[in-house]
């Protein structure tokens, strides 16, 4: 008699399984309608590439094929690979690198898929649809995720490859697949080839993994043969990208060079954990952070109680994205709210749980919830903190004006010297007036850009010097040096903090 009901006990599984995916997908729909439309607007405004870095990273990818030395040495760099590597043929179209297009097309269904394994997360340790809801919603309405995935720049990307390696690897332990196993560890190495937050992320979710597989009852030898076959991708990745490293700067891992250490919180740990909070709070208002933090301490804490939540524990990892800015601010690095945007997933999973888990108080933790949502920042807030913080080289953007326009209007078509460690924003910019990538001499260019950097007259007539930002590029160190270096140049245009230096007339 108990044959006959095997078939239904499958088909109710499936059924259930349909239904959990169902609720999921509706919200990742709606989140990247709500994405598309918002990248219109913020392109409508100008401001899909009025961050800096947005319009460097379209040039990394650019700069691969579109090179005086085309090749895979132009993707190393200081930034992680992924991105550069997924856009590298699509930003060889015009419009693509000019529009940044692709990138955000990218960026958009990245939205759509942080939303889809947030409310996953919370639908599955919680099993409500009100919780789910709320806790993407977290993210969705949030108008700085909302700017930020309306732009070519990479955290989206991360968000969506952390959330979704928490979902697969709750997968695996809930249902002991070593299908979503493996495609958790593939998710964890893509994120760690996209952005340094994912280095930490990977290391906490390995470690939630091996205590939940243990409060599961398995043995130390199993959890650990579970976690490190979990471990194997994001560990090849990091070694292949130190590889990369090496090979095309000389160096296993670039860790100065790239910032003038000026915050107050260098060497302060505690004054460094603050700024981090702090920024969060900017971005998601005080209620939705404490509730996003206590809903994460309460699944992890929980979660080492119960098995049916055990499962489940791994999803706090994405809390340790908070490892890098504060290593940053700790080491000098300038405050960037965005460098708390890739937290956000992880206060909307934690909104969710706390709300989910609170038994018999789940209407007061809903209502709070919903007022939180209702009162926090507003969708599209055009004074939210990543908004006004990508606008901070606009003023420097129109300055630059005046030397794009002589360089358009007496520009001989010969080589230009220029840092694109400081001034890629600048060469993408200069892409509306026909220029490419391989009409700059840059550091890419290996030792054709040391000998000019040493002595430009014989291989350059015309240098680009960043004079401001950042105590000024490699050339105005140079400069500072060597008061001679550019003797034989004239000073024809300056602009955004940048000088334009043309060869002087032979005689």
């Amino acid at each position: 008699m108990a044959a006959p009901a095997e078939p239904r006990t499958l088909m109710h599984g499936i059924i259930a399984d349909v239904a959990s995916r169902r609720w999921p997908l509706l919200l990742a729909l709606v989140a990247v309608g709500a994405g598309a439309l918002a990248a219109l607007q913020y392109a409508g405004l100008g401001l899909t590439l009025s961050h800096y870095d947005a319009k460097a990273h379209l040039v990394v990818a650019r700069r691969i094929l579109d090179n005086l030395m085309p090749g895979w040495v132009q993707i190393g760099a200081v930034w992680l690979p992924l991105p550069h590597l997924v856009n590298a043929l699509p930003v060889q179209i015009d419009v693509f690198y000019r529009t940044g297009a692709f990138a955000v097309g990218i960026s958009v269904l990245s939205f759509g898929a942080t939303v889809y394994f947030v409310a996953s997360l919370i639908l599955g340790a919680t099993g409500s649809r009100l919780a789910a809801a709320l806790g993407a919603l977290a993210v969705l309405l949030n108008p700085n995720v909302l700017y930020l995935q309306a732009t070519p720049m990479t955290e989206p990307l991360l968000m969506a490859l952390t959330a979704a390696a928490a979902h697969l690897a709750a997968e695996a332990l809930r249902s002991g697949s070593s299908a979503s196993a493996r495609c958790a560890s593939l998710a964890l190495a893509a994120a760690c080839l996209t952005r340094y937050e994912a280095w930490p992320v990977s290391a906490a979710l390995l470690s939630l993994t091996l205590v939940s597989l243990l409060r599961q009852g398995r043995t130390v030898r199993a959890a650990a043969a579970v976690a490190g076959r979990m471990a194997v991708g994001p560990v090849a990745a990091i070694l292949a990208f130190f590889a990369l490293s090496r090979a095309t700067t000389g160096k296993w891992f670039v860790v100065s060079g790239f910032f003038v250490a000026e915050n107050e919180a260098m060497h302060r740990p505690l004054r460094a954990a603050a700024a981090v909070w702090w920024g969060l709070h900017e971005l998601t208002g005080y209620p939705l952070a404490v509730l996003g933090a206590a809903g994460l301490a309460a699944l992890a804490v929980r979660g080492l109680r119960s098995p049916r939540l055990a499962p489940w524990v791994p999803a706090a990892a994405l809390a340790a994205a908070a490892a890098l800015p504060w290593y940053a601010f700790v080491s000098g690095h300038p405050f960037r709210v965005r460098y708390m945007i890739p937290l956000i997933p992880a206060v909307g999973v934690g909104l969710g749980i706390a709300v989910g888990l609170a038994g018999r108080a789940k209407p007061i933790l809903a209502a709070a919830a919903i007022a939180a949502l209702a009162l926090g920042p507003r969708p599209m807030d055009p004074s939210s903190p990543m908004v006004l913080e990508a606008q901070w080289d606009r003023p420097n953007q129109i300055g630059r004006g005046l030397v794009a326009a002589h360089l358009r209007t007496h520009w001989d078509g010969g080589p230009i010297l220029a840092s694109m460690g400081s001034l890629a924003h600048f060469m993408q910019e200069l892409s509306l007036d026909g220029f490419r990538i391989r009409d700059f001499l840059h550091e890419g260019n290996g030792e054709l850009w040391e000998s000019a950097l040493a002595q430009p007259d014989p291989h350059v007539a015309w240098i680009l010097v960043e004079e401001v930002a950042e105590g000024g590029d490699v050339i105005a160190s140079r400069m500072r040096q060597r008061p001679r270096l550019l003797a034989g140049y004239d000073r024809v245009a300056e602009g955004g903090g940048v000088a334009l230096y043309r060869r002087k007339p032979a005689g």
